[in-house]
C-alpha cells in the first residue's frame, strides 16, 4: 500500500532527517520511513537501540509528563503505574479490519474493508498526525534473534509507552535491525495516537497524560503484510507485534508459507522418570490459560515449565515433526484474577521490573486488583486516579487492566524459550468453559478429528443447569479474533498440516475444567490438580493409559486417571465423562448451523466429521 505524503505547512517543525544508523542499507526500508514522516510529520525521528540507557532516558522523560507513576522501589523495583484515558482500555474488535482484497478472503467472522478504500482513509487520518510528537523506529524480532521460526518486524509510532512496552515483549532493538538486509522479509507496522501538538499552522497545543483519538482503526492489509493502527495507545491496538503481528498477518503468512501462528500457550511436563514432553494448548478468553501456562503439579514427581503464555508459532521440522516457539519476549498479563492462590507463579513474575495499566494504587506505593490478595485494602487510588474504599460500591482495579513483564523473570521458565529451533510438539489441547457436554478430557480419534474438535471450541453464555445446551460463544482455535483470512480456509490448512506431517503429528486432546453437576457446582476442583489430567495426556503419549471410547473420542478408562490424595466422589467422576446423546445431538444441530455461514469453503472433511459423530451418538 502506497500512502502519499500531506503537504506539510511552513510553521510546522518536522524533522528534516532520518538519522538513520550507519548500517541500514535496505533501501525499500529507509524509503518506507521516509515515506511515513513525510505523511505524519513527526518533529523528531529515534531509532529506538533496545539499550537499558534508551529505557532509562525514556522513563525518566515519562514520569517528568506525568504518565508514569513510579511504585516503591522497595516493594516493586523499577516498575511503573499508567492509567489511560476511559475510552481507551481494550481493543477495539468492530474497529479491527482485515482488507484483503477480496472479501470473501476475509470471511464472515472478519471485519472487511476493501484496501483501496481503506488506504484513502487512513492517508487522511495519518496525514500530520505525528506533528509535534517524536517518531520512534522500533526494529523487533519475533522469536530468537535468526532463528528458522523467527520472523522480523519494525513499528512507527508516536507512543513511548508502546515502545516501552514492544522492548519487554519482543526482542527490540538494533540487533533485529542488523539483520534486516536488502533481501530480509520483515513486516511494516505504523501507529499513532492521533493527537498531534502542532496544528496545521503551527500553533502547539499541550499534551495530556494518555492521548488518543475517539476514532480508532486496526487494519491489517494481509497481501502486503502491513498493519496500520491509528487513535488507541493501549494492549494490541498499540503494541503491534502482539496480535496484529503474530497472530493476524502471521497466520496469512503461515498459510502462505506452511506453518501456523496459533493462539497458544506451549508448556514443558517432566516426568518423575526425567522424561520431556511438550505440548500447546488453546483456550479462549476466561478460561484459565494463563493458569495453565504457569500451573504447579499437584502429583508428586512431576514438574512444570512455562515456555508460552500466549502465542504458539509451530513449523514442521527437518524430521517431520512440528516444532513450536513462543515469538515473545514477555508477559502481557490481565491483572484481575491473578493472585496468590490462583497463579503464585504470574505473582512472584511481577516483583519488579514492570509496568502496571489501569490497576489500583496502595497508600504505600505498591499495586493491587481485585482478586490480588483475599485482604482489601481500606484505602486505594483506583486506576482512574481518584480515592477509593471498599465501601465505594466500584471496582479499583478495571476488569481488562495488564502488566508488561519480561519473561525472563518468570521462575517457572523453561530453558526451551531460548531454543531457536523450537521444542517438538507431543499434544495439542483444546478447551473451553462449558457447563455440560464436554468431557473432562478426550482424545481425538484421529488429526482430521482432533481438527473437528478444535473447530468446534465454544464456550456457554448461559448456565446450563436445566439439561439442556445454553448459547455457545464459537471461539474456533480460540483464534476467532485473531484470523487473519477466512476461518473456513484455516481450518483446510490445519487439515493440510496434518497430512503433510502424517504419523509425525502430535496428539490432539480435548479438555473441560469448569463441568457442573445440576446445582451449578464444579464437579473437577482445578487449577493445580489439572496436573492429573496432563499426566494422563503423557501417558496416553507413550501408549501406558488404558481409554474408554466414546462417541466423542476416547477418555480414560475407569482407575486411568490418577485420582490418589484427590477426594472426589466416584458420582462426580462419571458427571464428568457423561454423554447425553439428545444433548450431543442438540450441539451437532448448532454446529452444522454454524458450519453454514462459512458455506462452501467449510472443508468437506469436517462436514464428514460431524456426520460420523451423528453416527456414533446413534
Amino acid at each position: 500500500m502506497t500512502i502519499a505524503p500531506a503537504t506539510p505547512a511552513s510553521k510546522v517543525p518536522i524533522a528534516t532527517s532520518l538519522g538513520e544508523p550507519p548500517f541500514v542499507t535496505n533501501r525499500a526500508l529507509l524509503k518506507w520511513i521516509s515515506d511515513i514522516a513525510a505523511l505524519t510529520q513527526p518533529e523528531r525521528i529515534h531509532w529506538c537501540d533496545g539499550s537499558q540507557q534508551e529505557w532509562y532516558e525514556l522513563t525518566r522523560e515519562m514520569i517528568a509528563q506525568g504518565v508514569l507513576i513510579p511504585l516503591n522501589p522497595e516493594l516493586r523495583p523499577d516498575s511503573f503505574l499508567v492509567r489511560s484515558d476511559p475510552d481507551d482500555v481494550a481493543r477495539v474488535e468492530d474497529r479491527t479490519f482485515i482488507c484483503s482484497l477480496k472479501k470473501e478472503d476475509a470471511g464472515p467472522t472478519n471485519n472487511w474493508r476493501n484496501p483501496e478504500e481503506m488506504n484513502t482513509e487512513l492517508r487522511g487520518l495519518f496525514a500530520g498526525s505525528m506533528r509535534g510528537r517524536t517518531m520512534y523506529v522500533v526494529p523487533f524480532s519475533m522469536g530468537p534473534l535468526g532463528g528458522p521460526i523467527s520472523q522480523l518486524g519494525i513499528q512507527l509510532t508516536d507512543s513511548p509507552y508502546a515502545v516501552l512496552n514492544m522492548r519487554i515483549m519482543t526482542r527490540m532493538g538494533f540487533d533485529a535491525l542488523a539483520l534486516i538486509d536488502d533481501k530480509t522479509p520483515w513486516v511494516p507496522a505504523v501507529h499513532s495516537v492521533g493527537f498531534p501538538l502542532v496544528d496545521h499552522d503551527g500553533n502547539r497545543t499541550d499534551d495530556v497524560v494518555w492521548p488518543s483519538n475517539l476514532t480508532k482503526y486496526i487494519c491489517h492489509f494481509p497481501e502486503s503484510r502491513e498493519i496500520w493502527s491509528y487513535g488507541s495507545g493501549y494492549g494490541g491496538n498499540a503494541l503491534l507485534s502482539k496480535k496484529c503481528f503474530s497472530l493476524r498477518i502471521g497466520s496469512y503468512m503461515g498459510r502462505q508459507e506452511g506453518w501456523m501462528a496459533e493462539h497458544m500457550l506451549i508448556l514443558k511436563l517432566t516426568s518423575p522418570e526425567n522424561k520431556a514432553y511438550h505440548v500447546a494448548a488453546a483456550f479462549p478468553s476466561a478460561c484459565g490459560k494463563t493458569n495453565l501456562a504457569m500451573i504447579t503439579p499437584t502429583i508428586p514427581g512431576w514438574k512444570a515449565e512455562t515456555i508460552g503464555d500466549d502465542i504458539a508459532w509451530l513449523r514442521p521440522g527437518s524430521d517431520g515433526r512440528l516444532y513450536a516457539i513462543n515469538p515473545e519476549a514477555g508477559f502481557f498479563g490481565v491483572a484481575p484474577g491473578t493472585g496468590e492462590k490462583t497463579n503464585p507463579v504470574a505473582m512472584h513474575t511481577v516483583w519488579g521490573n514492570t509496568i502496571f495499566t489501569n490497576v489500583a494504587l496502595t497508600d504505600e506505593g505498591d499495586v493491587w486488583w481485585e482478586g490480588m490478595t483475599e485482604e482489601v485494602p481500606e484505602h486505594l487510588v483506583d486506576w482512574r486516579g481518584d480515592d477509593w474504599t471498599p465501601d465505594s460500591g466500584r471496582l479499583a482495579a478495571h476488569p481488562n487492566s495488564r502488566f508488561t513483564v519480561p519473561i525472563q523473570q518468570c521462575p517457572t521458565l523453561s530453558s526451551d524459550w531460548y531454543e531457536s529451533e523450537g521444542v517438538p510438539l507431543d499434544a495439542i489441547i483444546f478447551g473451553g468453559r462449558r457447563a455440560t457436554n464436554i468431557p473432562l478430557v478426550a482424545e481425538a480419534l484421529d488429526w482430521e478429528h482432533g481438527v473437528f474438535i478444535g473447530a468446534t471450541v465454544s464456550s456457554e453464555q448461559t448456565a446450563a443447569a436445566e439439561g439442556t445446551v445454553g448459547d455457545l460463544r464459537r471461539d474456533p482455535f480460540a483464534m476467532l479474533p485473531f484470523c487473519g483470512y477466512n476461518m473456513a480456509d484455516y481450518w483446510q490448512h490445519w487439515l493440510d498440516m496434518g497430512t503433510t506431517m502424517g504419523a509425525n503429528a502430535p496428539k490432539i486432546y480435548q479438555v473441560n475444567w469448569f463441568r457442573k453437576d445440576d446445582k451449578g457446582h464444579f464437579l473437577w476442583p482445578g487449577f493445580g490438580e489439572n496436573s492429573r489430567v496432563l499426566e494422563w495426556i503423557c501417558r496416553r503419549i507413550d501408549g501406558d493409559a488404558a481409554v474408554t471410547d466414546l462417541p466423542i473420542g476416547r477418555v480414560p478408562a475407569e482407575g486411568s486417571l490418577n485420582l490418589e490424595g484427590l477426594e472426589i466422589a466416584p458420582s462426580s467422576m462419571e458427571q464428568l465423562f457423561a454423554v447425553d446423546p439428545a444433548m450431543w445431538s442438540a450441539e451437532c444441530d448448532l454446529t452444522e448451523r454454524f458450519f453454514d455461514q462459512f458455506g462452501s469453503r467449510v472443508p468437506p472433511v469436517l462436514t464428514t466429521q460431524l456426520t460420523a459423530l451423528r453416527k456414533r451418538l446413534t
